[in-house]
Parts: structure tokens; sequence; C-alpha cells
């Protein structure tokens, strides 16, 4: 068995304890959210099914799995008011790859060439994402798979006993 990827519907018991391991692992939560401060990095969040059932209200939500096991999700939402570039019809993403076995075998970037094909089937036609300044790894990837910076925004999160920039990237698809 390899790569899947499917459209999340209905959060279920094995998803909702895969996506609170993933949002409060120590690893994780510097790459994949915001934090003005050491006590935002350090805090613990709650993922209960009304938490994922809200997020699918405006974010369409893929779940990645290797060989069947949940290792990892992917979303976008249309047109946030986060975006840097305000140009109707962009498709914000993030994706996580959960599981630390999973990371750094190309996942990522098969992932993210399915995203933007449902992108481009939902009819949109540009992409915009925010990476960590300090997030090496993610801005070669991106990098490599197109995206330019467009700009960044001066400190903006909080990891590693400092602020950092986040860069904004786009694609056009």
């Amino acid at each position: 068995m390899g790569t899947s990827f499917e459209r999340l519907e209905t959060p279920t018991p094995e998803i909702v304890e895969h996506f609170n391991a993933w949002e409060n692992d120590p690893a994780l939560a510097p790459l994949t959210r915001p934090n003005k401060d050491r006590e935002a990095l350090e805090r613990q969040d709650i993922v209960t099914d009304e938490v994922l059932a809200k997020r699918l209200e405006n974010h369409a939500v893929y779940l990645i799995r290797l060989a069947g096991t949940l290792v990892g999700e992917m979303n976008y939402q249309v047109d946030p008011d986060h975006l840097y570039k305000k140009e109707p019809g962009t498709a914000w993403i993030g994706i996580t790859i959960g599981e630390a076995a999973a990371r750094g075998h190309g996942l990522g970037a098969r992932a993210l060439d399915f995203l933007e094909d449902e992108i481009r089937r939902a009819g949109f036609r540009r992409i915009e994402l925010g990476v960590f300044e300090f997030n090496l790894n993610a801005i070669k990837l991106y990098t490599r798979l197109g995206y330019k910076e467009i700009g960044r925004v001066e400190a903006f999160t909080y990891w590693d006993g400092r602020m950092w920039q986040d860069i904004r990237m786009e694609k056009y698809l």
C-alpha cells in the first residue's frame, strides 16, 4: 500500500485523536501555528469532533494516509482575511505531516500535488501560504514546487527565544 488522500467529511474518534496529538506535539507547534510568546507556544489545545466539524465549515480538509495509517492532513480555505495579497479566488493552504516517521520521504510534495489538483478542480487558480522563516525544509519544498515569495510579516511567531517572520508565498496554477 502507498499514499492515499481522502476528503474529511465527518470527524471520527480516531481522526480527533490524531489531530489532538499533532496540535499538541511540541515538535510541531512551532511549525504549524503562530505563537505570540512562549506561553502561547506551550499551550495545549483540545481538538474535539465539534472543533473539527466547525473547521469543515470553511476549510476543505484532506487526510493523508501512508500504508493505510493516518499520518497527516492538509487543507485549504478561500479568501481568508489573513491573505497577504488580497486577490479574490485565492486558496490559502496548510499542511501537516503529523507523524515523525512519515517526514522526509517526499510525502509533503505528493500531498501538495494532490491539493493543488483539488484546488484547480474547484476552479481556483491562485494559492497563497505562510511559512515561518526558520522552517527551512518547508521553504525549500515550496520553492522547488514553484512557489514564489511575495512578502514577509515581521515578528509573526515566537520560537527558540525570539520572534520570527512569516514568509508569504504564492503560486498560480
